[in-house]
C-alpha cells in the first residue's frame, strides 16, 4: 500500500531539511574559503604608469590580507581591448580582474569606432582604488600668481597663451579644453607625446602653461621654475591643500583620473564583495596612503555601486570635453 499523501510530503520535506542542513555548512565554508588560488589583475598598460602603480601597490597587501598572491598581468595594446579580451577569456570565477583607468570607458569609446567591448555589457565594477588629480601649472614667467589672475590674462590676451598635454585625448588635453569651453578662453593646444616632452617644454618656456600630475611638477615647483595654480579635481587635494580645485571657481568641474578594479559580467556576487571590502581596506591603511601620495595618487577604496557611479559621472563630463575639443572617432 503507497503511504498517505501528507506522509509522503511530510517525508520528503524532512528529507529535504536533512539535505539542506547537511550542504549549508559546506557553502559557508567554500565562501569563508575563498580565494583558494592566485588572483590575476591585468592592467591594460606596460608597467609603470598610473593604473600599473595602484595595481601593483594594491595587490601585494590584497595578497597578504587573502592568504594568496595577486599577480599585475600588463596586456597593453589596441586601446584596451588586448585587456579585455583577456578579461573575456579568462573563467567567470573571481580570481581575474581588471585594474584600469576611466579612458577606457569614458575616453577609447569616443575617440575608436570599433572598440571590441562596451563597459555596460563586459564588466562589472568592484572598487574605486585611487584619485590622481592633476594641476595646472605655469612657467615663471608668467605674470600671475593664482587661478583668477591666469584666467584674467587669458581673457586679456585670447589666442596668445599657448598649452601643452601628453597628447591628443588626453586627460591633461580634455581637462584644459573642458577648462577652456567653461569659461570662453582661447588657448592654442600644443600637443606633445607624453608628459616626458610636455613639461620640459614647459619649464623650457616652449608653451605657457599645461596639466600634469605633481610627481612631474614637484622639483620645477620647488626650484621657482613653475607655478601651480589649481586642481582638476573635485576638491582641494590633501598633497597641495593650499593650491585651490578649479570646482571652487567652475561648479561641478572634476577630471581627476580615477583608477579601480572591475571583474567581468557573470563574475560572482561574493568573489566581487570580498575584493571590494578588502580594498576598502587596504585603501585606509597608513602606509598605502603614503606609497601612492609620493605617486601624486590618492587613496579611496569604495563599493562596486559608488565606483559605479563615479564612471558614469566621468563619462559624462569626459563625454562634454570631447566635444568641446572637436576631436572625431578613428
Amino acid at each position: 500500500m503507497n503511504p498517505r499523501p501528507h506522509l509522503l510530503r511530510h517525508r520528503l520535506l524532512a528529507g529535504f531539511l536533512l539535505a539542506a542542513g547537511t550542504l549549508l555548512p559546506v557553502l559557508a565554508l567554500a565562501q569563508n574559503t575563498y580565494p583558494t588560488r592566485s588572483i590575476r589583475f591585468v592592467v591594460p598598460y606596460a608597467a609603470g604608469g598610473l593604473p600599473d602603480t595602484v595595481a601593483r601597490i594594491f595587490a601585494q597587501r590584497l595578497g597578504d590580507r587573502l592568504g594568496q598572491s595577486v599577480m599585475v598581468d600588463n596586456r597593453p595594446g589596441a586601446n584596451g581591448v588586448v585587456a579585455a579580451q583577456a578579461l573575456a577569456n579568462a573563467p567567470k570565477d573571481g580570481y581575474t580582474f581588471l585594474v584600469t583607468d576611466g579612458s577606457m570607458f569614458s575616453i577609447n569609446p569616443a575617440l575608436y569606432k570599433n572598440l571590441g567591448y562596451d563597459y555596460k555589457r563586459d564588466f562589472m565594477p568592484v572598487s574605486l582604488a585611487a584619485r590622481a588629480p592633476l594641476y595646472l601649472a605655469v612657467h615663471s614667467r608668467v605674470p600671475v600668481n593664482t587661478l583668477q589672475e591666469f584666467i584674467a590674462l587669458a581673457k586679456a590676451k585670447p589666442g596668445t597663451l599657448n598649452y601643452g598635454s601628453s597628447g591628443i585625448g588626453s586627460t591633461h588635453h580634455l581637462t584644459m579644453e573642458a577648462f577652456k569651453a567653461s569659461l570662453g578662453l582661447q588657448i592654442t593646444h600644443v600637443p606633445f607625446k607624453g608628459t616626458g616632452q610636455s613639461v620640459p617644454a614647459l619649464v623650457g618656456g616652449q608653451v605657457e602653461v599645461l596639466f600634469s600630475a605633481l610627481p612631474s611638477l614637484a622639483g620645477f615647483v620647488k626650484s621657482g621654475q613653475v607655478k601651480l595654480l589649481a586642481t582638476n579635481a573635485a576638491q582641494r587635494s590633501s598633497q597641495e591643500p593650499d593650491v585651490p580645485a578649479i570646482a571652487e571657481t567652475i561648479s561641478g568641474f572634476d577630471f581627476a583620473s580615477i583608477v579601480g578594479v572591475l571583474a567581468a559580467t557573470g563574475t560572482p556576487p561574493g568573489a566581487i564583495q570580498r575584493i571590494s571590502t578588502e580594498m576598502a581596506q587596504i585603501a585606509r591603511s597608513p602606509d598605502v596612503v603614503v606609497m601612492l601620495n609620493n605617486a601624486g595618487i590618492e587613496a579611496i577604496g569604495s563599493n562596486p555601486a559608488d565606483y559605479g557611479r563615479a564612471i558614469l559621472g566621468e563619462n559624462e563630463r569626459l563625454a562634454k570635453a570631447i566635444a568641446a575639443s572637436g576631436i572625431k572617432p578613428e
